[in-house]
């Protein structure tokens, strides 16, 4: 709201009109438009700060000036893209890695970051009645996060959309692995054929949930970004 005036002149439609234009892409890189601002990155460059110091300065000289503001990303993206004309290429020298290019974080070999989880499979293997959701026994879970470290653990079964709860102490693998199969275990077994998951870390300790070998799987999920779909490749188990 203060970007639009503040309480005393924020108004809707204005602000509306103002979100439109600055969502417009392609966008001009904010160094490109602000000489002075530009100037300031490049002098604290040649002083051999990073880019995290510049953006951390920036941020305490003009606290509530955002227009004097630049994220480190800003920067390191002016400098490796020289496309886009902003700041010389000469100043990458100053740069505490010397790299000529900059690399990307590692990937997995499907090409997107995975996370922590291990043993992926293709989610082209997780049989047909969990997608279709043609047979009870197949949930979809999460782990929701509350004030002062609250947590509890979600569990949806895709048939009949039947919901189970479970407070849990916290969001280690070790605590929340042990409170779904304490849910699991109140379920008769033909009642419990797979479990649909994201790829957070309270999963590492997926494997303890298979008590039936050859007959439980866990599906690994990511959240597609901008949207409540989700993009699913399943981990077995």
């Amino acid at each position: 709201m203060s970007r639009n005036g503040g309480c005393d002149r924020y108004r809707a439609a204005l602000a509306d009109e103002s979100a439109w234009a600055r969502a417009r892409r392609p966008k001009c890189c904010k160094l490109a438009n602000s000489p002075r601002l530009r100037q300031a990155v490049a002098g604290k460059l040649r002083l051999d700060w990073s880019p995290e110091q510049i953006a951390g300065w920036l941020k305490r000289t003009h606290p509530e000036d955002e227009y004097n503001q630049v994220s480190h990303e800003t920067i390191y993206r002016s400098l490796f893209v020289q496309t886009r004309g902003v700041l010389k290429k000469e100043l990458l020298s100053h740069l505490r890695s010397k790299r000529s290019m900059r690399r990307s974080k590692p990937v997995d070999p499907n090409g997107d970051r995975r996370g922590h989880i291990k043993d992926v499979v293709s989610i082209r293997q997780r049989p047909a009645a969990v997608e279709d959701r043609a047979v009870p026994g197949h949930w979809e879970g999460d782990l929701l996060s509350g004030p002062n470290n609250s947590y509890i653990a979600t569990l949806v079964e895709r048939h009949t959309r039947y919901v189970m709860l479970a407070k849990v102490a916290g969001k280690d693998t070790q605590t929340v692995v042990s409170a779904l199969i304490k849910q699991a275990k109140k379920l008769p077994k033909e009642l419990y054929k797979s479990l649909t998951w994201d790829r957070g870390k309270e999963l590492e300790d997926h494997r303890r949930l298979r008590w039936r070998p050859k007959s439980t799987y866990i599906f690994a999920i990511r959240k597609a970004r901008g949207s409540a779909d989700r993009t699913r490749t399943p981990m077995a188990c």
